[in-house]
């Protein structure tokens, strides 16, 4: 799952942005017997990061990723 923390250089937004990802996983559908769905457990197989952009601005060349110990 992404989890990573993002930072906008065009406009300062540490906090709204838009992430477009492609995920492929596996789960184990529990039906009741009244037809109700719960999804007992998920895998994720894999996952594809394709774009970030900034909710405020909309840029999605001017957003960083901040890795460990960069301010929050």
């Amino acid at each position: 799952m992404v989890s990573a923390r993002y930072r906008c250089a065009a406009c300062g937004n540490l906090t709204r942005f838009d992430v477009t990802l492609t995920r492929r996983t596996r789960r184990f559908h529990h039906y009741t017997v009244g037809g109700e769905l719960s999804v007992d457990d998920e895998e994720v197989l894999s996952e594809v990061l394709e774009e970030v952009s900034c909710r405020w601005c909309g840029t999605a060349k001017a957003v960083e990723e901040l890795g460990n110990g960069e301010p929050r």
